[in-house]
């Protein structure tokens, strides 16, 4: 029998998201009177946005922030949907938020400055070379928390890693000798991905000075997480979250950073240095080209920016 409404809801979902899901569907059916085809239409569209919810740590809707609906706006340019599809998911997220508010579940709106995504391609942030090495001067001292976010940044701008790629590293993915990591990417698809000398010190510095004391505190199978948190076990998504947006704060630079902008910078800082489109393909863990192609808009653009300044004749 097919499933509806609902019940198409993931079985995992944690309550505190899931009775909200179902005060909005309840309210489709009852309140507006929608078909059924149009209530599963948004059951689907909150189910994906429920399960991202979940893999990043968020439980309730009180948790969720104006950062956090930008990521899901984010995944779901990275996601492979059509952009039409992409621009209904994201609707479906801003309807479902102000339903909250208005029905007293959170005080606030935080989808609610969130632009939907356009047709066609969208060009993505990446951040200039001097902002990410602003950046990275914020964790520079002998704090075991600095060491720690100095590899996560060091990491995330030399592989272009998902963050949940960069959280999901073993110890046994990394080879610093050689500057190789191994990636598990959508599907649990895997590709190996190089990096450089500052990713190999910072990451050796983490792995041979700090790392140690926190794994000993481990009483789980996570004690094999390339990254951890105090208490011993693999550091999740959100505190990872949190790292790049304090190391944005600490260098000052306006406007919402993610992870996935450290993603955007890798490629496009690529780009510009004349890679070849495949092997940023490749390197990204796109399915197809037609993805990594949204980055070479970025590149046009740089162009005709550095034209218009520079030629005497261009204006």
């Amino acid at each position: 029998m097919a499933r509806h409404g609902a019940e198409l809801l993931p079985g995992d979902l944690p309550e505190g998201l899931r009775r909200g899901f179902e005060s909005y569907l309840n309210s489709l059916r009852f309140e507006r009177g929608l078909s059924r085809n149009s209530i599963d239409a948004y059951a689907r569209d909150l189910a994906r946005y429920g399960t991202w919810l979940t893999e990043e740590g968020i439980g309730s809707l009180g948790e969720v922030e104006r950062a956090t609906v930008e990521g899901y706006a984010l995944h779901l340019l990275d996601s492979g949907l059509a952009p039409r599809s992409r621009a209904r998911a994201l609707v479906a997220v801003r309807r479902f938020h102000t339903f909250a508010v208005a029905e007293n579940l959170t005080p606030t709106d935080p989808a609610s400055e969130v632009s939907p995504p356009q047709e066609g391609l969208r060009l993505p942030k990446a951040l200039g070379l001097d902002d990410i090495e602003a950046m990275l001067a914020t964790t520079a001292g002998e704090e075991p928390t600095q060491i720690r976010a100095a590899a996560l940044l060091e990491l995330l701008y030399a592989t272009g890693a998902r963050i949940s790629e960069a959280v999901g590293v073993d110890l046994d993915d990394v080879d610093l000798d050689s500057g190789l990591v191994r990636l598990y990417g959508k599907g649990g698809k895997e590709r190996i991905v190089p990096f450089g000398s500052h990713a190999a010190r910072a990451v050796g510095a983490w792995v041979s000075r700090v790392r140690p004391s926190m794994a000993a505190k481990a009483k789980s199978s996570s004690a094999g997480a390339l990254f951890l948190n105090a208490r011993g076990t693999r550091l999740s998504r959100v505190s990872a979250w949190q790292i790049v947006k304090d190391a944005a704060e600490a260098a000052k630079i306006g406007g919402e950073v993610s992870p996935h902008t450290f993603r955007h910078s890798f490629a496009t800082h690529l780009l510009e240095g004349g890679a070849d489109i495949r092997v940023v393909q490749e390197l990204l863990g796109h399915a197809s080209v037609t993805t990594t192609q949204i980055y070479t808009k970025v590149s046009e653009e740089t162009l005709r920016e550095v034209y218009a300044t520079s030629h005497p004749r261009a204006r």
